[in-house]
Order: C-alpha cells, then structure tokens, then sequence
C-alpha cells in the first residue's frame, strides 16, 4: 500500500481557514505552524495566517512576532502591515505601530488606512508634528471627513499652531454643528488663540443648546478661575451643579468656591453633600478637614478620620489629616513621620507646605527653607501665570510712586464732605506684621467692628478710577464713593450707632492717598516688624495667589516689593501725615498691655480687660481669613521675633535691598544681628 502523497501548502492553508471560520482558532493555528515549519516556498501566506489567528486567540506577542516576518517579506503589502499596526497598537507598542505605519508607506495606500493609523498613533504619542502630515493627507482626498478636521484641529492645538487649530475645528463644526465635543475643541482653541469673547460665546453656546450637559459650563468655569475673576467663576460653577446636582465632582468644586469666599457654612454644606453622594470621596473628608483647620475647630479632626473609616476610606488617604491633628497637637516629629504616609494625589501642595513648617518647627532651618522653596517652585507653575501678575504688580506700584510729589497733591480739586458717618479706623502694614493679631486684640473691645480682609475699598477704587482719578474728584463724587463704600461695610459687618469701625487690610498699606481722599479724617495704625522677619514669613506662608501674594514665591520678588510697598507708603506718609499710629510686633508681643493701652487712647476708646484675652476672642470666631489663623489662638509667644537669624544665609541676596528699611525702622543693623 503506497503512501498518500502529501497536502500542497495551498490545500493546506484552505484547510486552516476553514477550521478558523469554524471557531477551532487553535486547531488552525496549530496545523498552520506545523506547516510553516516545513518550510514551504513562499511562506508568507502561514506567516500571515499564524499573525491573524494569534491575534484573535489574544496572544498578542506571538501574533507581532508573525507578522513582523511576514510585514519583512513584502513591506508594502497593506493589509499585512494594517494587521502589523493594529496588533502592536493592542499590545501597548504605540511607538513600534508607527514606525510601521510610515509616511511613506502611508503615501503609497491609496485606502488611506495606513495614514489613518498613522495620524491616530502619532497623536496619542503627541508627536503632532507626524499626525498633522497624515491627517492632511487624508482629507486632501476626503475633505467632508468631519473626525478627521477635529483631529487635526486637536494635533494643531498641541503643536502650538492655535490659529491652524480654529480654522480645522471650525470646519468640524460646520460639518456636524450638533457635535459638542468639537464645538468643546473649537472654544478650547479660541481662547488659546487669544480670541476670549468668541470662545466664551462658544461655550454659552454649547450650555444653550445641551441644556442637560455641563461640560462647556466646566470649561467657562477652569477659565474664569485661572483668569482670577471668581464671581465669574462662582456663577457658572453654580449653573453647572443646578443642571447635574447630584455629581459629587461639582459638589467638592463648589465646596472648594464657597471656601475661597470665605462662606464656611456653605463650603461644609457642599462637601458634607459630595460625601452623602460618595462616602468615599476624599476631597470631601479633606474639603472639611481644611474647614475645621482654618477655624480652630481641631477637636473634629479626630470624630471626621472615625466617619471616613466607618465608610471604607483607607488610613492613606487620611493620613493627611491625621497630620493636621499632629501638628494641633504639637507632636511635630510625628505628624512630620505621617506625612510620608500621604499618597501623591492628594494635596500635594499642602502637604509639601505642612512638611516645611513641620521642619521649621523642629529647628530644621535648612531643610526647611529647602521645603519652602520647593512649595513656590510648584506654585510658580499654576496656570494663572502668578510670576507675570505679580511683576505687573510692582510695575504698577512704580508708576504710583512717580506721581507722589507735592504738585500732584496741589492738583487735587478742593472738596467737601458732609457725612454723618465717621470715617473708618484703617489698620494696614506688610503682610505678616502682626495684623492679625492686632484686629483680633480691637475685636475683644465691644465698641469696634473689625472687618477683615474685606472688598469695599478695593471696590471703590476700581469704580472711581484708581490713584490716577483722585486729583480730579469733586465733592459729588467723593460723596458717592463714600456711600458705595459703607453699602457694602454694612451688606458684610453691619456698624451699630457708637461703634467704630476697623478695616483691615494689610496691603492698604500703598492706599494711603485713596483713604485720605475718601476719609480725611481716618485714623490709620501701622503695624511694623522686622523687615527680614515679614519677609521670611511671606516666603513660608501658603497664600492664594493673587497678584499680590504672587510676590512671595522668590526671594527677589518678595524683597522687590516689600521696598516699593514701603516707598510707596513713605512717600504718601509725606504728603499726609497725620492720624498714624505705629505699633512694632516686637514690643506687642513682650508687652501687650503696655502697647494696646495707648493704642485704645489714640483710638478714643475706654479701656477693656478683654482685649487681653485675645484667645478667646480668637476661638470665638467663624473664620479667620489669614495666615495667622491657628497662631492667634495660642498664648503670644515670641519666638516669631528674630527668626530670620536661623535663616540669615538664605536672605542673604535680599539684606541689600531691606537693609535701608531696617534701618529706618529703627531696627538693629543686620551686621549686628546674631
């Protein structure tokens, strides 16, 4: 009996295919590579077989090993490569895909798969310099492809080219006007091109036509914050909760506003109803933990950890509050040890700042000023631009410095003021000067209303036209700024008959000459203290950035705008001289009643033990609103006095610049400093 004569690799193949067809993938696979290792003429056709039915079966490697060998064999066949392409693509070798996927191999396929594959890769590797080529190729020859004009629109967005981007996402939207995702893309690219008030209409647009959506409300709202108009901001942020209440992202965002605004009441309320969302949102346990931080309420640190793990939230995620209460507790070597139990996704700003004051607690000062400096060099790279702010800032104050000269003062208009309202006690100083602990001191006595940090006069002037309008103000309108005023004193800190009001605004400091146009008569106290010591303190302060706080993140910076704050103050002080008390935080904190005691004279008002007892003035209010906030509830202390001698070689560079200032304070030399 003879011996059947073997299969030829045609039948063969036909065989495995058919068995593939059957589902019986690794029967087909298998008959295919025993095939292939008999070495048939033209193995190509098992090579690519073996490739496809690998693929299927999901062994990945095996299949790009396959078609790797049949791609070598004839690289210019299509369909072999597109197999090639898309299983590297599945396996994670985005980078080996497109070099498969080559320009000139996308140049040769006239079904434009190859440059479809090629655009997509190159874009999910941001290497938009290759898609933008590929996806122009593709719509030279299919010009209504409304992907591919968002595509392009999104690969000219990453290279840079916003103009490009507008013009290819225009096109998308005029294809499909009822896609919002491009119309998202387009408004994106606006405001990237400079074009603000188109891309705003944009997303308006978008939340009119997709009443149920929020993502453009989202947009509009990431805009207004990084443009720091937060009324803006807050508006938006409140329509999009109003569409999607029950989204515990929204809820934190609204949270975090309420914050800012200063309204604890309703920032708890919007995270305690995130956590009723998802009582495993951590920014929610964190949103109310930073609450309780900032209102000396550290007894609910411990009850909010007990909440969070009854709920399943894991010791990680709240090891950062556990350091707050460490650090409440003064057990600074532990909170320092559980900060490194913090994961990186959660507050890594604060929890890098919390480390530098932790250090700078135990006496660390290198390493303290080395953690500091690292919270600023983060804080640098926010997207609101902070170092440009800030510079514009002192560029500003430059120019008001130029126009306070005597005959700017003779060009005022003579005006008079007939108000039944006194004029208010302001009391200012650079930030960090003891402010704080000065307005909690007037808040114990029952005859002040102490508004802190508050808008009314900033308001005012941006109404009335700032320093540049104040020579040309009549009586009228000095009138009328003056109501605009006390309006919103009395919408924030209502004023009783009898009771004198104190605003307090550190950075009045350079709004000597708006307050004695306005309020001729006020009284304003300056606080003072070591020039090094507020300036250190600033450095090491976690402050929100706006463009004044934005001088705090380097050194230079900071010395720069201390000297033109203090110039700018001097030189008002020399046209107005008058009603100003000076008070040094040195002698407060050595001797409390022997300064508030003259203090409360100058002020016209009678004596109060309660002035003294500061802390519990402090523990009795809702929020306080500076750095100081959990510095004002201790007993004054004194070791803030001095401190910048632990520090003295990194101020070092700005000793030239404060040094004038020390000494006109009257402080001891800095050679003479230990």
């Amino acid at each position: 009996m003879t011996a059947s004569a073997p299969l030829d690799p045609a039948t063969i193949l036909n065989r495995c295919v058919q068995l593939a067809q059957g589902g019986q993938l690794a029967e087909a696979r298998q008959q295919a590579a025993e095939a292939l290792a008999t070495g048939p003429a033209d193995p190509l056709p098992f090579l690519a077989f073996c490739g496809m039915v690998c693929a299927r079966m999901g062994d990945l490697e095996a299949a790009a090993n396959y078609l790797a060998q049949a791609h070598e064999k004839r690289p210019q066949d299509i369909t072999i490569a597109c197999n090639l392409i898309a299983t590297l693509n599945e396996a994670g070798q985005q980078q080996a895909a497109l070099e498969i996927a080559s320009a000139e191999l996308a140049a040769a396929d006239r079904s434009l798969r190859v440059a479809r594959y090629r655009a997509f890769l190159a874009q999910q590797l941001e290497q938009f310099d290759d898609a933008i080529p590929a996806y122009e190729m593709i719509l030279a020859s299919t010009p209504n492809d409304f992907e591919c004009w968002n595509n392009l629109g999104n690969a000219r967005s990453g290279l840079g080219d916003f103009a490009g981007a507008v013009d290819a996402l225009q096109r998308a939207v005029d294809l499909d006007p009822g896609a919002a995702p491009a119309r998202l893309n387009l408004g994106a690219a606006l405001l990237a091109d400079g074009r603000e008030a188109d891309a705003i209409a944009m997303f308006e647009g978008i939340a009119q036509d997709f009443p149920f959506d929020t993502q453009a409300l989202n947009q509009l709202y990431i805009h207004y914050k990084q443009q720091g108009l937060q009324n803006e901001a807050m508006e938006v942020l409140q329509r999009a909760v109003s569409r999607d209440p029950d989204s515990a992202e929204l809820q934190i965002k609204l949270g975090a506003e309420y914050s800012v605004l200063r309204d604890t009441k309703a920032a708890e309320a919007a995270y305690r109803r995130a956590l009723a969302l998802n009582p495993l949102e951590i920014d929610g346990y964190l949103g109310l933990a930073i609450q309780y931080e900032h209102t000396n309420r550290e007894d609910l640190f411990a009850p909010l950890i007990a909440e969070a793990r009854g709920r399943g939230v894991d010791d990680a995620s709240l090891a950062f509050i556990g350091a707050l209460e460490l650090r409440r507790q003064k057990r600074f070597e532990e909170a320092l040890a559980k900060l490194d139990a913090i994961p990186d996704d959660i507050e890594l700003v604060r929890t890098a700042h919390m480390r530098a004051t932790l250090l700078d607690r135990l006496g660390q000062s290198d390493e303290a000023y080395a953690a500091f400096a690292h919270v600023n060099a983060m804080l640098v790279e926010t997207p609101t631009d902070p170092l440009a702010r800030a510079a514009e800032l002192r560029r500003k104050l430059g120019e008001e410095i130029a126009l306070l000269e005597p005959s700017w003062l003779d060009s005022w208009q003579a005006a008079e003021i007939s108000d039944p309202r006194p004029d208010p006690v302001f009391l200012v100083g650079f930030p960090r000067s003891g402010t704080t602990l000065l307005d909690t001191i007037l808040m114990g006595h029952p005859d002040t209303v102490v508004m802190e940090e508050q808008p009314p006069l900033n308001h005012v002037e941006e109404k009335f036209g700032g320093i540049e309008a104040l020579p040309d103000m009549d009586s009228a309108t000095i009138m009328a700024a003056r109501a605009a005023y006390f309006a919103e004193v009395d919408a924030l800190q209502p004023v009783a008959p009898g009771q004198m009001l104190v605003d307090k605004s550190p950075l009045f400091l350079y709004r000597l000459p708006l307050i004695r146009r306005l309020f001729p008569n006020a009284r304003v106290i300056l606080a003072l203290r070591h020039p090094c010591d507020v300036v250190l303190s600033c450095l090491m302060s976690n402050f929100r950035l706006n463009p004044a706080m934005a001088n705090f993140l380097r050194l230079e910076d900071a010395a720069d705008f201390y000297d033109l704050c203090f110039t700018h103050w001097q030189a008002s002080r020399d046209l107005f001289p008058g009603n100003i008390h000076a008070l040094k935080y040195e002698d407060l904190v050595e001797d409390v009643s022997g300064q508030v005691r003259p203090l409360l004279d100058w002020l016209g008002l009678d004596w109060h033990e309660n002035v003294l007892d500061h802390t519990s003035t402090a523990r009795s209010r809702d929020l306080i609103t500076t750095a100081s906030y959990s510095q004002v509830v201790e007993p004054i202390y004194r070791r803030a006095s001095g401190r910048w001698t632990r520090y003295r070689k990194h101020l070092e560079p700005a000793l030239p610049k404060l040094a004038p200032w020390i000494a006109s304070l009257g402080y001891d030399p800095v050679d003479d400093a230990v």
